[in-house]
């Protein structure tokens, strides 16, 4: 049961963090996802930052570690509206936009994550 707690008050916190970063003013003719490409890029990052420290620190407690990847991270990162808005982007005629989203949310996603690892080896 705590870990269901831990899990939902990282969630909690890393939601509000990305309803927060939704709210900054952007240009409006970008057609480009800027926001959530950056939340989902960092939230890679920091999820690889956090699995390689777990691994390394042995003693650091497994709900922290929960709070923090699956709370925090999950919360804050959003595979839906990547995934929505692709298909936005897709449906209105923006292939190239649309493609070019999908392929540098993946790519740059994982990079993230590895350098995230990279940076506690």
């Amino acid at each position: 049961m705590l870990e269901c707690i831990a899990v939902g008050a990282g969630g909690f916190i890393g939601a509000v963090c990305r309803y927060l970063i939704g709210q900054i003013p952007l240009a409006e003719n970008c057609p480009f996802p800027l926001k959530t490409f950056f939340i989902n890029i960092l939230g890679s990052f920091v999820i690889g930052i956090i699995t390689a420290y777990a691994l390394k620190n042995h003693s650091l407690n497994p709900r922290t570690v929960l709070f923090l990847k699956a709370g925090i991270c999950g919360g804050f990162t959003t595979f839906s509206s990547f995934a929505l808005e692709t298909g936005g982007l897709l449906k209105n005629g923006d292939i190239g936009i649309g493609l070019l989203y999908a392929v540098l949310s993946v790519t740059v996603g994982i990079l993230a994550a590895v350098a995230g690892e990279m940076i506690v080896h």
